[in-house]
């Protein structure tokens, strides 16, 4: 049998080193010059997202789904060369993963989860929840602490989602709200919150991305244009005080109210230990508040505020990803010396903590990678963006729709890329070129603005592959799927609306008036669906009159 199969291994072994020698040929031949893909700035380069996610909602299975549209995006970038394109796939995926700004992420993401599990274990999390418990004795009102405390951590969306997460499960939990539900409530005021927060990472980017001075002043003026995060804010607290829920969402709440806040899969994220009953509040309190402040100044140190910026200047200058990776690394130093002293939690109990919360951020994790990888072929490699800017500039539309346009292009582009920040970063360089270009600038100019950014914001919140929903779905520890088919009929909603905002705003040029309109309509909205969802009566049947008794 040995014999048998040596002529074919040597049969692999030569095609193998031919490949390899083919490899080496092509890969120096396009070193010689810059390699562009046929495939590049066309249609074609939203593809591999557009396959990851009709994939990932026909199998359910989100890693298999992105690795495919990885690969997709590789041969297309290779124009089908079976040797360039696992070359391609493999120096993307570890150039993603290598990248500094990810790697920080990646760094806060794991320290985060470090943090929760010990937080977990001090008993600190239980504590809270036995607290919250006795004060807060309703479902709505489980849901608006669960806001409200997303819109205090207003300084990073990827803070918020895995804070806002780990200290309110306890608190949803024993109202029997669904796992899927808190990470809508996440989602909701992470990245809407950040970008009409003026003191965020998220104002910090988009300043970055306007003339020298003008950035942080143009995000200023685009807040109260941004009609898509407002409206939000305004959708999460009416379903909240309404209480009442649509679409899948409604089912995932009917299995809650039973007992299955999971929706049927379980806890993806792994099992916690039993925490210490002795835990305090001030287990949980006082970390959180040590994170918020050692990101805080993690944040403005990267800015240079302590080299003489002002603090406004030293957010809108700020490394978000190093800020915040140092700031969570002294966060721990410290919690450990909360912890320890007073023998909350032993030396081994808290080394233990280590390995488990890397453990538990493991899922969210392999979703970034590969979310990252498939976005960097769509970005950098496919020219997605040239596309889009390309399709934008080379059109004349109605000066007064231009609002509306730009916010349906940024829909579409972070839907399938993936990310906001990229892009804001690449519509509005070309929103300001196109007034600059035209003439028309002042409050429409503004107006447009505002529109990219709400547009960035709303793309991102359905998108399968954006961070922040992946992050938000590890934040509540559900199954990713659950939370992206759940949010998304909530977040169309806000997004149609906000879709007839921008066109009003074209024409009126008044933002108290458009948002009060805009306001009228989400609440409308959900009291119409509210009414249609009630179940009508049947009527009796008459009374046979004729009958014999």
């Amino acid at each position: 049998m040995k014999t048998k199969l040596k002529r074919p291994l040597r049969v692999l072994a030569i095609v193998g080193l031919l490949l390899l020698v083919a490899a080496t040929v092509v890969l120096a031949a396009e070193g010689e010059e810059e390699y562009v893909s046929r495939f590049h700035a066309t249609i074609w380069s939203l593809l591999p997202p557009v396959v990851a996610i009709v994939l990932a909602l026909i199998t359910k299975e989100v890693y298999i789904s992105l690795f495919v549209g990885i690969v997709t995006g590789g041969f297309l970038y290779a124009n089908f060369h079976p040797v360039l394109a696992t070359t391609s796939v493999v120096e993307m995926f570890v150039g993603q993963i290598g990248d500094s700004w990810n790697v920080g992420i990646l760094i806060f993401l794991v320290i985060l989860g470090v943090m929760v599990a010990l937080m977990n274990k001090a008993g600190g999390s239980a504590a809270y929840g036995r607290w919250a418990t006795a004060r807060i004795k309703s479902k709505r009102g489980a849901l608006l602490s669960t806001f409200g405390l997303g819109v205090l951590i207003f300084v990073d969306d990827y803070f918020n989602c895995l804070t806002v997460g780990s200290v309110m499960t306890p608190v949803t939990d024993r109202q029997k709200i669904s796992r899927a539900k808190l990470a809508y409530i996440i989602d909701a005021t992470a990245a809407p919150i950040c970008i009409i927060a003026p003191i965020s990472s998220w104002a910090a980017a988009v300043a970055s991305y306007a003339q020298e001075g003008q950035g942080f002043t143009l995000f200023l003026q685009a807040i109260p244009y941004n009609f898509y995060a407002l409206l939000t804010i305004v959708m999460v607290v009416t379903i909240s005080l309404l209480q009442f829920d649509f679409g899948p969402m409604n089912k995932y709440e009917k299995m809650a109210q039973e007992g299955d806040l999971y929706g049927g899969t379980g806890d993806e994220y792994g099992t916690v230990d039993e925490p210490n009953p002795k835990g305090k509040v001030i287990d949980l309190v006082l970390p959180v508040l040590v994170l918020i402040f050692c990101c805080v100044v993690g944040m403005i140190y990267t800015g240079g505020f302590f080299e003489g910026e002002s603090f406004i200047d030293s957010f809108a200058n700020s490394d978000a990803s190093m800020g915040l990776a140092m700031g969570s690394l002294v966060a721990l130093v410290i919690t450990f010396v909360i912890y320890i002293p007073r023998k909350v939690l032993t030396f081994k109990q808290f080394a233990a903590c280590l390995p488990e919360g890397f453990r538990q951020m493991v899922p969210a994790i392999m979703i970034l990678c590969l979310a990252w990888t498939i976005g960097g072929f769509c970005r950098d490699a496919l020219g997605a963006g040239d596309f889009v800017g390309n399709l934008v500039a080379g059109n004349e539309i109605a000066i007064t729709l231009i609002p509306a346009i730009f916010f349906l292009i940024a829909v579409g582009l972070a839907f399938a890329t993936g990310t906001s920040w990229g892009t804001f970063g690449i519509l509005i360089p070309i929103v300001l070129a196109v007034f600059e270009k035209t003439g028309d600038g002042g409050a429409l100019s503004i107006i447009s603005i505002s529109a990219v950014l709400a547009g960035a914001v709303c793309g991102d919140h359905i998108s399968p592959i954006s961070d922040t929903t992946i992050m938000s779905s590890a934040g509540a520890r559900v199954n990713h799927l659950i939370h992206v088919s759940t949010q998304m009929p909530y977040a169309m909603l806000v997004a149609g609306i906000s879709f007839l905002c921008f066109i009003l705003a074209g024409l009126i040029q008044n933002a108290a008036i458009v948002l009060t309109i805009g306001i009228v309509l989400v609440v409308a909205a959900l009291l119409l669906i509210k009414k249609a969802a009630r179940p009508v009566p049947l009527p009796s049947a008459p009374e046979d009159t004729n009958s014999k008794p």
